[in-house]
C-alpha cells in the first residue's frame, strides 16, 4: 500500500475526472491521499470532497504563498473548524522566501499562529518551505509541535537531520524522478529510510514520465519506483517502511 501525503485533489482542475483518478489509485494500491488546505475560502469545498471519499484525508491551513488572500480572522476560523471537522493535520503552512514580494514578518506571524494551534490541538503539520529552512527550524525549536512532514524537501543533509530531530518526516515527490536532480537523489539515498515519505503535490510537480502534463496522485507509483531504484533495500521493505512512516505521523491504522 502507498499513501500520497500531499495532493491538492480538491482543486477545480480535477473536477471533471476526480472519481476516475480515485478508482485508478485504488487499482494501483494507493489507498490513502492527504489533501492539504491553501486558504480559508477553499476549506469548505475541500472538506466536502474528502467527506465523500473514504480514501481522502483533509488537512486545513493557510499557505504562505497566498498571504494576500488571508484575513486576520482566518486563524480563528481554522481553530473552530479543527474542533468541528477533526482534520488529520494543520497544513499547508510555512515560510516562502523564494517569492520576494511576500512580507517575511507577516509570514512568520501567520506561521507561528498556526503552529500554536497545531500544538494546542495535538496535530501534526504539513510544511511548505522555500529558501527558509533555517528560519523554519528555529521557529519549530521554539514552538514544539507533534511532528509532521516537510513537503517537497529540498534542503541540505544537515537541515534534514535537524528536521528529523524535531520528529519530522521528509516528503519526496515528482522532482525525484528527474535524472538531473542529482542532489535530491543523493538525499533520498543517504537519509534514513524511516525519515522518508512520498507525495505528488498534484496537480503540480509532475513526474518526468508525464512532463508538461497535469500531475496526478496515481503517479505516486513513479515516485516509489524511483526511490526503490535509488535505495539499496528490497522494494517490499521500502514500501512497508514508508507506509509505517506515514502512519506514525497521522495515526493511521492499517
Amino acid at each position: 500500500m502507498l499513501i500520497d501525503t500531499h495532493c491538492h485533489l480538491d482543486l477545480p482542475i480535477f473536477d471533471s475526472d476526480r472519481q476516475t483518478i480515485l478508482k485508478r489509485c485504488q487499482q494501483l494500491d494507493i489507498k490513502k491521499i492527504v489533501v492539504p488546505g491553501i486558504d480559508a475560502k477553499g476549506w469548505k469545498n475541500l472538506l466536502k470532497i474528502c467527506h465523500g471519499e473514504p480514501s481522502l484525508y483533509p488537512a486545513l491551513g493557510l499557505h504562505p504563498a497566498f498571504l494576500q488572500h488571508h484575513q486576520l480572522s482566518d486563524t480563528h476560523k481554522l481553530e473552530q473548524l479543527i474542533d468541528q471537522e477533526k482534520p488529520i493535520a494543520v497544513g499547508e503552512i510555512g515560510l516562502d522566501y523564494y517569492l520576494k514580494e511576500l512580507d517575511k514578518t507577516q509570514q512568520k506571524s501567520l506561521f507561528e499562529a498556526q503552529l500554536n494551534i497545531a500544538r494546542h490541538k495535538h496535530l501534526p503539520v504539513l510544511l511548505h518551505v522555500r529558501k527558509a529552512h533555517d528560519d523554519v527550524i528555529s521557529i519549530l525549536r521554539r514552538i514544539r509541535v507533534t511532528g509532521g512532514i516537510v513537503h517537497a524537501f529540498n534542503g541540505s543533509f544537515q537541515q534534514a537531520r535537524q528536521y528529523i530531530d524535531l520528529d519530522f518526516k521528509l516528503g519526496f515527490g515528482g522532482a525525484l524522478t528527474y535524472q538531473r536532480a542529482t542532489r535530491l537523489r543523493t538525499l533520498a539515498e543517504k537519509l534514513p529510510l524511516d525519515s522518508i515519505v512520498l507525495e505528488t503535490d498534484a496537480p503540480d510537480m509532475v513526474v518526468s514520465s508525464h512532463y508538461g502534463e497535469r500531475n496526478s496522485p496515481e503517479y505516486l507509483k513513479d515516485c516509489f519506483n524511483t526511490l526503490a531504484e535509488i535505495r539499496q533495500e528490497e522494494r517490499s521493505e521500502i514500501e512497508n517502511k514508508i507506509t509505517n512512516n506515514v502512519n506514525s505521523v497521522f495515526g493511521f491504522i492499517h
